[in-house]
């Protein structure tokens, strides 16, 4: 028998992923995640250009079961009781999503230039980077040690060639 938390997990994945791209209601506003505050707070800013950034709750069923990190958009619904959690979200948004709300015309105009970045599909990048061999444009990783004997045998090697000249 499957463990509660396990089936309860399960259809909220279930209700994430299905392909419900209906439109958000009079209430409800787009906004992107600009950073977590803890204790399920998420700090957002709105599609309003004049709006200040405002922090939301994330509800019971989505707790443990579904994250949501800086730069993804959610679907927020107001919330009376909050001084300073002012809503509450009820959708967490794909780039599907983003797709089917562009196209419907309802996507703010704020958000837009991010989406297009963001969804830019890998097959575009790569294709991109390919015409230099070189991995100069990727930043060093800094969980791997630099491999020091290399280096020095490099250097030796180009000692030993401009003294042979």
């Amino acid at each position: 028998m499957s463990h509660p938390n396990t089936t309860r997990r399960k259809h909220v994945l279930k209700e994430m992923m299905e392909d419900d791209y209906s439109l958000p209601t009079e209430r409800q506003q787009i906004v992107c995640v600009v950073s977590s505050r803890g204790n399920n707070l998420h700090e957002v800013v709105p599609a309003g250009l004049a709006s200040d950034n405002f922090l939301v709750s994330m509800p019971n069923k989505f707790r443990k079961n579904v994250w949501v990190k800086r730069g993804d958009y959610v679907l927020v619904e107001p919330i009376a009781e909050g001084d300073k959690v002012k809503a509450e979200i009820c959708k967490i948004l794909t780039p599907e999503h983003v797709k089917e709300y562009t196209k419907a015309g309802i996507w703010p105009q704020r958000f837009a230039k991010k989406s297009a970045q963001a969804s830019q599909s890998p097959d575009n990048a790569a294709a991109e980077h390919s015409d230099s061999d070189t991995d100069d444009s990727l930043p060093p990783n800094t969980n791997r040690p630099v491999n020091v004997q290399n280096v020095e045998d490099e250097e030796t090697d180009t000692e030993e060639s401009s003294a042979e000249d």
